[in-house]
């Protein structure tokens, strides 16, 4: 069963893309650029920085020798992070750029362009390439993550609503505080990361958590970053749509009680 339509209580929770790129160091001088052309979706900004730390345990008069390579890993990185009114942040850094949003519910489908994650990755994605001159692209992702209906916690409702890569025929999940499965695939040209684990929604709820990660990392040119991204889509979506069964897609046709 294809998704052709927007469901008016969509499992997905949360949505985020990324590229990543060669460390751009002149990227410090042109963000005020970049930000010019995205301040009208994205009009709160702010400056982060982030850095790990090393922790020794020297003694006395001792002196240990940290290699240079992991003082670079240190150092503070500086990220630009951009916000819309819909609460989706756009983040720009020296060699990535990640949009994350729980406000979309579809990635292409319907007449309205703000509500469609693509429209928004390429806004935010085409006015940084144009800045920055990008000439390459390491990887792109994209990743979805769903909460699904457990109506109840037990193996005959899971096996009823799912397929289910879970070891049923070994463990009930009525007995389980812990659940997961995770594997990567590679899918042609690409490759998915899929987890499949048990747990709670904000209100307590049992919800089966599906995390579908697609990624390439064959970019020959910038340019076909949207038309990869649509490929990733599609490998989710038939992912997505192979795991859930019938219940489901009955459970998102019904509005919110």
């Amino acid at each position: 069963m294809v998704l052709d339509k927007i469901y008016d209580r969509p499992t997905v929770r949360q949505v985020i893309f990324q590229i990543t790129y060669p460390s751009l160091f002149y990227l410090e001088n042109r963000v005020g650029d970049i930000q010019e052309k995205i301040m009208k979706e994205f009009p709160i900004s702010k400056l982060l920085l982030r850095t790990g730390l090393i922790v020794t345990d020297i003694g006395i008069n001792q002196k240990i020798e940290i290699p240079s390579a992991d003082l670079e890993q240190n150092v503070a990185r500086k990220i630009w992070q951009f916000e819309s009114k819909n609460k989706t942040i756009l983040s720009i850094s020296s060699n990535s750029l990640d949009l994350t949003s729980e406000f979309h519910k579809t990635y292409k489908l319907g007449n309205d362009d703000s509500k469609k994650f693509k429209c928004t990755i390429k806004r935010a994605v085409d006015a940084f390439i144009d800045v920055m001159k990008l000439q390459t692209i390491n990887r792109i992702g994209l990743r979805y993550i769903d909460y699904c209906p457990i109506q109840a916690k037990n193996n005959e409702t899971l096996e009823a609503w799912y397929w289910s890569k879970f070891p049923l025929g070994k463990f009930n999940i009525a007995d389980a505080t812990i659940m997961a499965f995770r594997t990567v695939v590679k899918k042609g040209d690409y490759c998915l990361g899929y987890v499949e684990s048990l747990g709670k929604d904000k209100d307590g709820k049992d919800v089966l958590i599906l995390d579908f990660d697609g990624f390439s990392t064959g970019v020959e040119n910038v340019s076909d970053y949207l038309d990869i991204t649509d490929k990733l889509h599609d490998l989710i979506s038939d992912a997505y749509t192979g795991t859930i069964k019938e219940p489901v897609y009955k459970w998102m046709e019904k509005k919110e009680e």
